[in-house]
């Protein structure tokens, strides 16, 4: 199998490291904005560089794996689909609905494959999770809180292109609040803070953001997030049943601390950010998209997940700026139904 790479950054280099080692990968093609940096890669993996994603569907490939910029996902996503190829693609699709239901027509008019990266369906902890609800073990599922906290806030430039906090960070928990209790969401109350630093204000977005969820069986989560956790990154799931309540990202490197005398000591290496504290997901998420083009498996995240995820953020965002509660049924795009 011949995969082309189009993105060699942070995530295209960790997503071609898996693919090169992969016994079912025969070679891969990288291409990248800097050539020179794909240059680098490729001579490092032993792979060979294209000078422009042109070359990449040229010379072909088997497989598309895309890494790049989000303003480039959807043509890209339609190229490869307009070209008969399985896609593997970071999200978001694209940054509003518009642009994503257009890619995932093209995708559905062409038959093709596309799996989308929400690599926390592949971490232990929600699997474990989602198996701990779906067996009953918790009971009526009446309350779920999940948060991601970011150690340190990204560049100044990034939060521009990044869709809001609520688009770029909290839609890996609504996606994954859906996957593992395999219910929707019906409707939000989001809040937002922009009182950390100015470039916050400056971009439009917040820094910090909060929002109630109610889920169509009445079961009701919060969800927050922040760019500015010192204490390190902080990604957790508590769910609580009336039998029994588990939580997701609570080990010994969890940024959190104890007040209690008899409390569990704060951690001595606590996560920093996202690439390593998910990094076995991130190969694993890789590793099923081998065995979906190879006809292994089914697609274990298509684009409609990704669509309603999108749309429980743009929920989020219409609450925020107007300051009421948001119907899913208000916010524009198909209603799909969670992954069982």
């Amino acid at each position: 199998m011949r995969i082309g790479v189009i993105g060699t950054g942070r995530i295209g280099t960790i997503h071609a490291n898996t693919l090169s080692r992969h016994r079912e990968v025969g070679s891969l093609i990288l291409t990248d904005v800097d050539p020179a940096r794909a240059q680098d890669l490729a001579h490092r993996l032993g792979e060979t560089a294209a000078p422009g994603v042109d070359e990449i569907f040229k010379w072909g490939v088997d497989a598309v794996v895309i890494t790049t910029v989000t303003s480039a996902h959807a043509e890209l996503i339609g190229r490869a689909a307009r070209s008969g190829l399985p896609v593997f693609c970071e999200k978001p699709i694209a940054l509003d609905l518009a642009g994503t239901l257009q890619a995932i027509g093209e995708v559905e008019a062409a038959g093709t494959i596309l799996q989308m990266g929400f690599q926390r369906r592949f971490d232990a902890g929600y699997t474990g999770a989602r198996d701990a609800v779906r067996s009953g073990r918790l009971g009526r599922l009446h309350t779920v809180r999940a948060l991601t906290s970011d150690q340190a806030p990204p560049p100044a430039a990034y939060l521009p292109q990044s869709g809001g906090l609520y688009r770029d960070t909290l839609i890996h928990d609504f996606d994954v609040l859906r996957w593992v209790t395999g219910r929707e969401i019906v409707d939000v109350y989001a809040a937002g803070s922009d009182a950390g630093p100015a470039m916050f204000r400056e971009a439009g977005d917040v820094d910090t953001g909060a929002a109630l969820l109610t889920l169509d069986d009445g079961t009701l989560a919060t969800a927050t997030a922040t760019r500015l956790n010192g204490a390190g990154y902080d990604v957790r799931m508590e769910l609580a049943g009336e039998l029994d309540q588990i939580v997701v990202g609570l080990d010994d490197r969890t940024p959190i601390a104890s007040t209690e005398p008899t409390g569990p000591p704060a951690a001595d290496k606590p996560w920093t950010g996202f690439l390593e504290r998910f990094g076995p997901a991130y190969e694993a998420e890789l590793c099923a998209f081998v065995d979906v083009v190879r006809g292994e498996r089914a697609n274990p995240c298509d684009g409609r997940e990704v669509l309603q995820a999108l749309r429980v953020a743009e929920a989020c965002e219409v609450s925020r700026r107007q300051r009421r509660g948001v119907w899913l049924a208000e916010i524009a795009g198909a209603a799909g139904t969670a992954a069982m």
